[in-house]
């Protein structure tokens, strides 16, 4: 599943409370930290690092998006919707997988030094019980909902950090159907709604080249 972010919003203090995501500023700050070493070891062929973290919160089961930028230019944005192993396997796979975004060249270790990763770590999935544009774009919380809509075999999702760049609910959910390939100023037929929320945590560069 492809994901539309963005990695300039800044992390909370490592002392912040559990964030919506169930964690707290510094587990998901590990996190980001362990999505970074995880590029940084594949663009090297160095081995994984498959030591679990200490904190149990990371080894329950979520879902995350790792998305990659440089220079502020989208490098990747992979992640999972649905909780299906350990958050910080799943921080870890999407990394990886990030890196390889289909729609965008895979990133290499020149890229490495000016490389920004974020993680954005998922709340639960919840239906919302709309069945037109109007009722959904009023029913939207700028600034704090993910967007999924499903419908003819199709799914797509905007995170919460979308909202950086499309502060209008119209234009969120306008550009949300273009990207799920679906006629603009309406929703599918039988289409299913669901919202989330997605607290991001990043690891910024610069970094030191790779060796």
């Amino acid at each position: 599943m492809n994901g539309h972010a963005r990695g300039s919003r800044p992390s909370a203090p490592a002392d912040a409370p559990a964030t919506d995501g169930g964690i707290s500023a510094a587990e998901g700050q590990h996190l980001a930290t362990r999505a970074a070493r995880a590029i940084g070891r594949a663009l090297t062929g160095a081995p994984r690092d498959g030591r679990p973290p200490t904190s149990a919160a990371l080894r329950r089961l979520g879902a995350s998006f790792v998305t990659l930028h440089r220079d502020g230019e989208l490098r990747g944005c992979i992640g999972t919707l649905a909780p299906v192993c350990p958050l910080y396997l799943d921080v870890t796979a999407n990394a990886l997988r990030a890196m390889r975004d289909p729609r965008l060249p895979p990133v290499t270790a020149r890229d490495w030094p000016r490389l920004d990763v974020g993680v954005s770590v998922l709340g639960p999935l919840v239906p919302l019980p709309v069945t037109d544009l109007p009722a959904l774009v009023a029913t939207l919380r700028p600034g704090v909902d993910g967007l999924v809509i499903t419908a003819d075999g199709r799914q797509a999702t905007f995170l919460p950090v979308v909202w950086d760049k499309l502060t209008d609910p119209a234009a969120f959910v306008g550009h949300l159907l273009a990207k799920g390939g679906w006629p603009a100023g309406r929703l599918p037929e039988g289409a299913v709604i669901t919202r989330y929320t997605a607290p991001e945590f990043h690891d910024l560069s610069p970094r030191p080249p790779l060796t």
